[in-house]
């Protein structure tokens, strides 16, 4: 049965994988696909380098800003430099739409399409994220390495639209709101998780050579996806998250002042 070109853009607008493989030649695989057409609100993303997560991300903020007028898709990551990358990504993907619509703004860090959508890249940076508001989606890339105030800024900016959140990257430490959304985050998050292993495009022989010549930590980290105990760090995440417990009375509790002594003897 023939296809039309019709045909086709209506199997695009439907199914963001379908863009994926006409815009890049290549097929998505079967997890590649799921985060394609994931419609939830939030999504964590901890995959291996090179597994193509960026690409990925990439292709669902352009399907959103073609197919969903009047979109604000904001990309963000720990540098100016890593979020004009992504947006690279996005543009790459939009000239090899035959179908693109006309931009009514361009530039190496922005664009607007002409059904008043727009994808801007910024650097994470809590202070250059203050001016939006309304966003359709939201994707943080390299998320264990943003700071946690911008994440804390950014939220509130879905809080009208009920737009989707998406942060991708690999681990590094125990710590910040990447680890925080993993492993506390509940219900509220779809989580994926890709490792080296699990990747078809890199090799065994590649993985080998770099489980020697990486220290554990690093490899452990960047191919298996793990969250691991920061250098230096003396005394064990977990050993500390067992110490940690809410029966305790407070010290010198005779000594406290009237005034908030009720608070504390409430919680008691």
């Amino acid at each position: 049965m023939n296809i039309t070109a019709i045909d086709r853009e209506i199997l695009k607008s439907l199914d963001p994988a379908a863009l994926f493989q006409e815009t890049l030649g290549l097929a998505p695989d079967l997890l590649q696909r799921k985060v394609l057409r994931f419609d939830g609100p939030r999504l964590l993303l901890n995959c291996t380098r090179q597994w193509g997560k960026s690409t990925v991300v990439a292709a669902k903020a352009y399907h959103t800003a073609k197919y969903v007028p009047e979109s604000l898709i904001l990309l963000l990551s720990p540098s100016l430099r890593q979020s004009s990358e992504l947006f690279r990504k996005v543009l790459s993907i939009e000239e090899h739409d035959n179908t693109a619509l006309r931009k009514i703004e361009d530039s190496k860090l922005y664009m607007t399409l002409a059904n008043g959508s727009r994808i801007v890249s910024l650097p994470g940076k809590e202070g250059t994220v203050r001016g939006y508001s309304g966003a359709k989606l939201v994707i943080i890339d390299e998320a264990s390495r943003v700071l946690n105030d911008l994440y804390y800024s950014i939220r509130p900016m879905l809080a009208v639209s009920q737009g989707s959140m998406i942060l991708l990257s690999t681990p590094y430490g125990k710590r910040g709101f990447f680890f925080n959304e993993w492993t506390e985050g509940g219900k509220d998050w779809e989580r994926f998780k890709v490792n080296a292993l699990q990747c078809p495009w890199i090799s065994t022989e590649f993985l080998e050579e770099e489980r020697r010549r990486l220290p554990e930590r690093w490899y452990m980290q960047e191919y298996m996806c793990e969250f691991m105990e920061m250098e230096g760090q003396l005394i064990p995440y977990d050993l500390i998250q067992s110490a940690m417990t809410d029966n305790v009375e407070p010290f010198f509790k005779d000594m406290l002042d009237d005034s908030v002594r009720p608070f504390f003897e409430d919680s008691m």
